[in-house]
């Protein structure tokens, strides 16, 4: 296993905000992608596909197809006229198409009059290792259930497939089976997503126990980032989840709340998993630090031991190094000035003096068992 962990970069969305602004206000921002339409028109024998990028492909579908549900899947938000026309189209709040827009809703489920409007994070790694954290929104009304995708991926592919497949009850279930699939894609997806940071987590601690440097508290740090964000989508998609059990709408049968409940489940394992890696996370960080600062407390060891032993022979070598005289300039005798001075071989007395202090602290250290610990 390698244990060198990618950068996770952030792809950052801007947050337009437009103050004062009046509410249900469709404001796109420059960088959407235009959109692409998809309407999946379907009952048990026949499926039906047909693509555009105007509201005319769902009119004429839905016109086509009166005996079918209709799942209309659209791609990019770069065109609010379209957003309105579909507003119209359905009967839809303007409320909830600025929430479609503004890209930034936590999830959540909401019920109106003949109709209900949910929103999710879709999160997950691209091709650049970037994390991507954008916002699904889908309204499911009678026959039909729209989705909304900020970008043209294909996130549900795995939805259509069955659709296409036919097996199962995804087209005989209605439109709210639908919407609970495609929310339980995201929350899988969530495990996938998981399994990776898992992997990498891994990664940095078999670097943290071989060859531990400070990159390792920055990886750390960024992959405790990416929990946050994780946690900050499966709490209240927990709570979205938790109402759309508890929905009275018709839209949402009790057939599907049947699922809903396996899905619930799911959130809350994905949501234990956030809280272990954070957990091991923030141990890594603790454990980096520690590792630290048990190095710098030997380094600074080291350096003490060899100042002990020096200290002594820099007091010795001080004292004998102030060159006061032994005899005037008469040459007479001072009284009480080094008389060491004109001791012969002094000079080797004191160095082997010396030397022997050195090593009595030195077997004196060994004594103790300092070398050892080092």
């Amino acid at each position: 296993m390698s244990t060198y962990t990618k950068r996770v970069r952030y792809k950052n969305h801007k947050r337009h905000i437009n103050v004062g602004a009046r509410p249900g206000s469709i404001i796109i921002p420059d960088d959407a992608e235009k959109p692409q339409i998809v309407v999946y028109s379907f009952n048990q024998d026949d499926l039906q596909t047909s693509k555009g990028t105007n509201i005319e492909t769902i009119t004429r579908q839905i016109k086509k197809c009166t005996d079918h549900t209709h799942w209309i899947k659209i791609n990019g938000l770069g065109d609010a006229r379209l957003i309105e026309d579909i507003g119209t189209f359905l009967g839809i709040n303007q409320l909830v198409l600025e929430d479609i827009v503004n890209t930034h809703q936590r999830p959540k489920f909401d019920e109106y009059e003949g109709y209900v409007f949910g929103t999710s994070r879709v999160i997950y790694f691209n091709k650049e290792d970037e994390l991507i954290n954008c916002q699904f929104s889908g309204i499911v009304k009678d026959n039909i259930v729209i989705s909304f995708e900020e970008s043209h991926k294909d996130y549900f592919e795995a939805v259509t497939a069955r659709l296409k497949a036919g097996k199962g009850i995804i087209r005989t279930a209605g439109p709210g089976y639908i919407f609970y699939s495609l929310t339980d894609t995201i929350l899988d997806n969530y495990f996938v997503l998981l399994a990776k940071i898992g992997d990498m987590i891994d990664q940095t601690e078999d670097k943290l126990y071989q060859s531990p440097d400070k990159s390792i508290m920055f990886d750390a740090q960024q992959l405790k980032r990416t929990l946050i964000i994780i946690r900050r989508s499966c709490w209240p998609e927990r709570d979205k989840i938790n109402d759309m059990i508890r929905s009275e709408s018709e839209l949402i049968t009790k057939e599907t709340k049947l699922f809903l409940r396996d899905a619930y489940d799911h959130c809350i394992q994905a949501m234990d998993m956030v809280e272990s890696y954070k957990e091991v996370t923030s141990s890594i960080i603790d454990l980096y630090l520690s590792m630290v600062s048990n190095r710098m407390n030997e380094i600074m060891k080291v350096l003490t031991i060899i100042s002990v032993i020096f200290i002594p022979l820099t007091f010795i070598a001080g004292i004998y190094g102030m060159n006061f005289s032994r005899e005037d300039a008469n040459g007479h005798v001072i009284k009480d000035n080094m008389p060491e001075l004109y001791v012969q071989h002094g000079y080797v007395y004191t160095l082997i003096g010396m030397f022997l202090i050195g090593c009595g602290l030195i077997f004196i250290f060994w004594k103790k068992g300092w070398f050892n610990k080092l």
